[in-house]
């Protein structure tokens, strides 16, 4: 048996270059020996779970969606907003949600508090994200990358 205490893991916090984008998150799989960019499923896990925290006034990540991967989230404290397909819904404590692939989706704390989920994701190899808002895709692969295109940064087109 693996075992870790949360409040043991080091947060690593995140923003883009404007600050229009920031966030901080506990990676409970890798404290607990995931290693991401393996292949090999025993040291990938099938699904990795982090506690993500949004300051006030933040988004986490430009709204996106996922090729192969699912999300699961539960609100532990705060309230916010999810921006998704069909508009945005309200979120608060308790809330639980969940985004197939090809699901675009964003979330924002729009309140005076932090924002504190549970995310957890499949984990699928040879995952790739497109941006609506910016029309571009990051495509990744611990095997290979094969993309056409021109290279851009990560915020490029959001702020």
């Amino acid at each position: 048996m693996r075992k870790v205490n949360t409040k043991d893991i080091v947060e690593e916090s995140w923003s883009s270059p404007k600050g229009k984008f920031c966030g901080a998150g506990k990676e409970i799989s890798e404290a607990l020996g995931r290693k991401p960019l393996s292949t090999d499923l025993k040291e990938r896990h099938p699904f990795d779970v982090e506690i993500c925290r949004i300051p006030p006034g933040k988004s986490a990540y430009p709204y996106h969606s996922h090729s192969a991967q699912w999300e699961f989230y539960h609100v532990i404290s705060g309230n916010g907003i999810v921006r998704h397909k069909d508009g945005t819904t309200a979120i608060e404590s308790g809330d639980a949600f969940i985004f197939a692939p090809d699901e675009p989706h964003q979330l924002s704390n729009d309140s005076s508090l932090d924002l504190i989920l549970y995310v957890v994701a499949d984990n699928p190899i040879g995952e790739s994200n497109y941006y609506p808002d910016s029309q571009k895709w990051a495509v990744r692969s611990p095997e290979r990358r094969l993309v056409r295109a021109d290279v851009m940064g990560y915020y490029d087109g959001e702020e």
